[in-house]
């Protein structure tokens, strides 16, 4: 009886056996790793929120000041619209000002939320909309010979100067011998094309307006091209026009450097930087931010930034850390915001 029970089990273990091996064939090689899925876009950093900004159909608009070429700043502004959606996932759109102005009054309708405005503008678009200073842009500091602080060149620093041009023959040597000839400014709300310069002209005994044949040539690339035509007998820009590699007048103009030469240097002036409208979600703030911040500590971040506005890096750093201490100089020296601020009519 006991032989007969043992000899079923064995029976019922074989059988078991017999379909299990059936049931899962051995396999003929080694199974490949599973590979972990690789994600296709960035996910956003930003909570949904009843604002559907950010999203395909509704971008976060970037103003740009027309400082330079507009189409080299536009295509530059797309690559960082580009870099900006890989890091927080979030849609850009761009949008170069035919003037300052336009930028300012931009964000002021809040047609646009980010803006990289120039200093004055800054200045001016504070007083007018109160918008929020976010960073500040750095740059290799750029020393023309004649400038008194040129033991900073290639430091990074948040300011620069501007730069007083002229060609090389026009004789042209002081303000004094300004009087009576033609000069090209950049644009009436450019710090160092225009606001800056008029305060300097002025303490040395040139009326702007009465002493010179004026006119604005609509940037700062194009004014130093007219000084280098003979448009102008002089103007002035930011320091150094000449050799600027997201202008690279050099390239169209491989002499400009021998034929225009600087004779004189504004003091310091705070660089540009990035803002926002006062009423933009700040978590958007914050993710823009954070991003830019990633794209200045990234070689080809880098590159992007110095085709833009030549920017070397960025400074978290508000409004009353350098935008207002100057605007307080600029009061001392009679100019203020207000007057250069479009009344409603």
């Amino acid at each position: 009886m006991k032989n007969n029970l043992f000899k079923v089990v064995v029976s019922i273990v074989a059988l078991a056996l017999i379909l299990s091996a059936c049931a899962t064939p051995a396999p003929t090689e080694a199974p490949k790793p599973t590979e972990a899925p690789k994600p296709t876009a960035a996910p956003p950093t930003v909570a949904p929120t009843a604002d559907p900004l950010g999203t395909a159909d509704k971008p976060i608009v970037m103003t740009f000041v027309p400082s330079g070429d507009t189409a080299k700043i536009a295509k530059a502004g797309q690559d960082i619209a580009d870099y900006l959606k890989k890091v927080n996932g979030l849609n850009y759109k761009v949008e170069v000002g035919t003037s300052e102005a336009t930028s300012i009054e931009a964000m002021g309708g809040n047609k646009a939320q980010v803006g990289f405005l120039n200093t004055f503008a800054i200045v001016l678009a504070k007083n007018k909309y109160d918008i929020d200073v976010a960073l500040v842009n750095l740059r290799k500091y750029v020393a023309i010979p004649i400038d008194p602080d040129k033991g900073l060149d290639g430091k990074i620093t948040p300011y620069y100067k501007g730069e007083f041009l002229t060609q090389a023959t026009s004789g042209v040597k002081t303000y004094a011998d300004l009087k009576g000839k033609t000069f090209c400014f950049t644009s009436a709300s450019s710090t160092s094309g225009n606001i800056i310069p008029r305060i300097i002209l002025k303490a040395n005994g040139i009326d702007p307006d009465k002493d010179l044949k004026a006119t604005f040539a609509g940037g700062h690339d194009k004014a130093a091209i007219a000084v280098y035509n003979g448009d102008c007998v002089a103007g002035v820009t930011f320091v150094d026009t000449l050799t600027d590699v997201s202008l690279k007048l050099y390239e169209k103009y491989p002499d400009i450097s021998k034929k225009v030469t600087a004779f004189a240097v504004t003091d310091r002036i705070p660089n540009d930087g990035v803002q926002y409208t006062k009423d933009l979600n700040p978590k958007i703030k914050e993710a823009t931010t954070d991003a830019l911040m990633k794209m200045a500590a990234d070689p080809a971040g880098v590159a992007i930034l110095k085709s833009l506005y030549n920017i070397d890096g960025f400074e978290k750093a508000g409004y009353d850390k350098y935008y207002k201490p100057f605007e307080d100089v600029l009061a001392k020296a009679g100019v203020k915001a207000e007057d250069y601020i479009t009344k409603p009519k």
